[in-house]
């Protein structure tokens, strides 16, 4: 089975985030509100993080991709944040945040050295505290 673009970028997205001292807890969390495409955790500071990670190609680049993250969008993954935390009380007392990861997909007519199916990606923007828990 192939792998899908969405979750190419988020595998970048976390590799980025484990050089920046994070450890990723988790890839597409899913619960009945939605999914949390990364939920990371600060190797030294109570920090807990939130990432949807938004992969473009050049065809479909909406303001890089931030259009998507609508109010609803942030309802959503509040919510399943919300749900996270209540499922991991452990985690509860660290400081949240939700951040916004746009990935740039260009795709190669060659596959040497790129990603698979031919695509090469790279980390446009990362936004740190992109919205704030809505409620």
């Amino acid at each position: 089975m192939a792998i899908s673009l969405g979750e190419l970028g988020e595998q970048l997205v976390g590799k980025w985030l484990s050089e920046q001292n994070y450890r990723v807890l988790h890839y597409r969390w899913r619960c009945r509100w939605g999914e949390i495409d990364l939920i990371a955790r600060h190797r030294s500071q109570p920090t807990l993080v939130f990432v949807e990670v938004k992969t473009r190609s050049d065809n479909s680049w909406d303001s890089q991709g931030i259009e998507a993250i609508s109010p609803g969008k942030q309802k959503k993954i509040s919510q399943t944040a919300a749900l996270f935390l209540s499922k991991n009380p452990q985690l509860a007392d660290f400081c949240c945040r939700f951040d916004v990861a746009l990935v740039h997909c260009q795709k190669h007519h060659s596959d040497l050295g790129n990603y698979p199916q031919g695509n090469s990606l790279r980390l446009e923007n990362y936004l740190e505290n992109a919205f704030d828990f809505y409620y």
